[in-house]
């Protein structure tokens, strides 16, 4: 694992490993499986957990960046910051998965005490630098690409911490029931933020906002290379697997608010949203709806909820 201090130095090599987050090291063979939220791809135009759409060409590179920076101030205003405050304890170690650029950690750490080091876990080697880089100076940083699926209990020793935003969404039940029993052997607290839940509300009203709304959902909870996607029962799931391997969970809504104010990311997000409800609803007259759409652009509520596991 290589570990920095504050910045990562140029060149410095990341340690490897393979797997549906950690992706296929250099020179191996295309792994099919879940994304991080940097990258939620898998079709030639793919559509994320929260909608913006990422072409094969573009994906893991500067435009996965791009939407992540795009998403960065909506997320941060989103997240619910009553589970910080009620996170146990002192929080030194914290494993950051599915980590994207950072922002999870840019903005979580300064509201955690000193002296912290974040292990940031992606598939995405460009990702994982720029996530190092950007962290807030006083913190260290290590990077490791590593499938969340494979994570253990031995793997969280002396971690403090498991953490990450909008990810659980891409997982089966089977996936987040295994990674409870994982925390719950290594006693360790979760925080998991921004799961999207399927439910957005738009205004102006269209009449064909439901339709749009039910066919991104069954997008998300799509059998995808024999997996399952849990999409918007992400939340429920993971609420339901933490409290059975008896931790105290609490749930908070954290939801978007997108419109006119932001209009790159509203926009991003409608192409997205409308694009995976087209995808699994080709009947859908996507066109005209996303013009008009884009025409005004509406003010939006995106569904989200995070969720804080404790074990006593």
């Amino acid at each position: 694992m290589t570990e920095v201090h504050g910045k990562i130095e140029a060149g410095t090599p990341l340690v490897g490993g393979t797997g549906r987050l950690g992706g296929p090291l250099p020179g191996a063979g295309p792994r099919p499986g879940p994304f991080s939220e940097s990258e939620p791809a898998g079709h030639s135009e793919a559509h994320g957990a929260d909608g913006g759409t990422i072409s094969a060409e573009e994906s893991g590179g500067e435009f996965s960046a791009a939407w992540l920076s795009l998403r960065e101030p909506a997320d941060a205003s989103a997240r619910a910051l009553e589970l910080v405050e009620q996170l146990p304890g002192t929080v030194r170690t914290v494993r950051d998965l599915g980590c994207g650029t950072g922002s999870l950690g840019r903005w979580l750490s300064p509201r955690l005490g000193a002296g912290q080091h974040w292990i940031m876990t992606d598939r995405d080697p460009a990702l994982l630098l720029h996530a190092a880089e950007s962290m807030p100076d006083g913190v260290t940083v290590s990077t490791q690409r590593l499938d969340v699926t494979d994570l253990t209990a031995a793997d969280l020793a002396d971690t403090d911490l498991v953490t990450c935003s909008a990810l659980l969404d891409l997982l089966t039940a089977e996936e987040v029931e295994r990674l409870a029993g994982v925390c719950a052997e290594a006693r360790v607290s979760v925080l998991f933020t921004l799961s999207v839940t399927g439910e957005v509300q738009l205004a102006p009203h269209d009449p064909l906002d439901a339709e749009f709304e039910a066919g991104f959902n069954a997008h998300q909870r799509r059998v995808m290379d024999g997996r399952r996607l849990l999409g918007p029962d992400a939340p429920r799931v993971a609420e339901e697997a933490f409290t059975r391997a008896g931790a105290t969970v609490t749930v908070r809504p954290s939801p978007w608010r997108l419109g006119p104010a932001m209009p790159a990311l509203t926009a991003e997000w409608l192409r997205g949203w409308v694009g995976a409800a087209a995808e699994e609803r080709p009947d859908l007259p996507a066109g005209d709806y996303l013009e008009r759409r884009l025409a005004a652009l509406p003010h939006a509520s995106v569904g989200h909820k995070d969720v804080l596991a404790i074990f006593n």
